[in-house]
């Protein structure tokens, strides 16, 4: 008849290997979800600033056209400011629901 001893022993290296196992499967998907995240803001910040160069030179090009038509150039710079005056407004007062949104879109992503 077997000791308890014996009987544990293969039980206790199996609950070992299981936790080492579980503790190797969290670090890679620690490493997987990092890696994820570092290539999306990698080529974010590439894109970011193409995308801000269009912006200003289309928005240089709207405010001169605008300037033209209006007889004053700094006439379209004006409405241009105002333009983004607007949309500066709305952002600062729906802040919170982009801010909530943000942070559902975030932890979705990490939980997944």
């Amino acid at each position: 008849m077997e000791t308890k001893e014996n009987i544990l022993e293969p039980l206790l290296e199996r609950v070992e290997e299981y936790g080492k196992t579980s503790f190797e499967l969290i670090k890679l998907k620690s490493a997987d979800k990092a890696a994820d995240v570092a290539s999306t803001i990698f080529s974010r910040l590439v894109l970011i600033p193409a995308v801000m160069l269009f912006v200003v030179t289309l928005n240089i090009a709207c405010a001169l056209w605008l300037g033209d038509i209006l007889g004053k150039v700094y006439y379209g710079f004006l409405i241009i400011a105002g333009v983004y005056a607007v949309v500066c407004f709305i952002l600062y007062f729906s802040f919170p629901k982009i801010k909530a949104k943000a942070s559902s879109f975030i932890i979705t992503q990490i939980l997944k």
